[in-house]
């Protein structure tokens, strides 16, 4: 996007980031393969046009994995959600990972298209999952994108 520019996120960032994730993911918290992510936690590239946030994506590297936590995009089909995936990518490379993964859930049919188109493949199924992370983040709706019933935890992964 044209005079947006993306940066690593700064402590200064993290109140910012706790809003974002509460506002768009329910709570300052994710859920990942029966993990809590705590948005304190978690590293990350933000894109801002002005003093407007347009994007952002979060992240954590593990021994030699680099798990993405969150994407947004704000300004959707515009090639920021790339850019940002893409800075991820060149993270992970630098710091010696093997692979990117993310989790995504049955319902989220845009991001199981976005990331195909990107060379992530299905890593993994994991059929009624979802019920466990509830108690963990009660915030989870029980139905979600095309009125679909949120029960499944996809893995998708990109070797590097």
């Amino acid at each position: 996007m044209k005079n947006t520019s993306i940066r690593k996120l700064g402590d200064e960032d993290y109140t910012e980031l706790e809003h974002l994730l509460t506002e768009y993911w329910g709570a300052p918290r994710v859920v990942s393969k029966g993990k809590i992510r705590e948005a304190r936690e978690l590293d990350g590239y933000i894109a801002v046009k002005g003093s407007v946030v347009t994007g952002l994506v979060t992240f954590i590297v593990e021994n030699d994995e680099c798990e993405l936590i969150t994407l947004n995009s704000f300004h959707r089909r515009k090639g920021l959600g790339t850019q940002l995936v893409k800075k991820v990518i060149t993270h992970a490379k630098m710091k010696g990972c093997k692979r990117v993964f993310l989790c995504t859930t049955n319902d989220n049919t845009e991001a199981l298209t976005f990331y195909q188109r990107r060379k992530f493949v299905f890593k993994d199924i994991y059929v009624n999952r979802i019920a466990d992370y509830r108690p963990l983040k009660p915030e989870i709706p029980k139905t979600g994108n095309h009125g679909i019933p949120i029960r499944d935890e996809i893995e998708m992964e990109l070797v590097l």
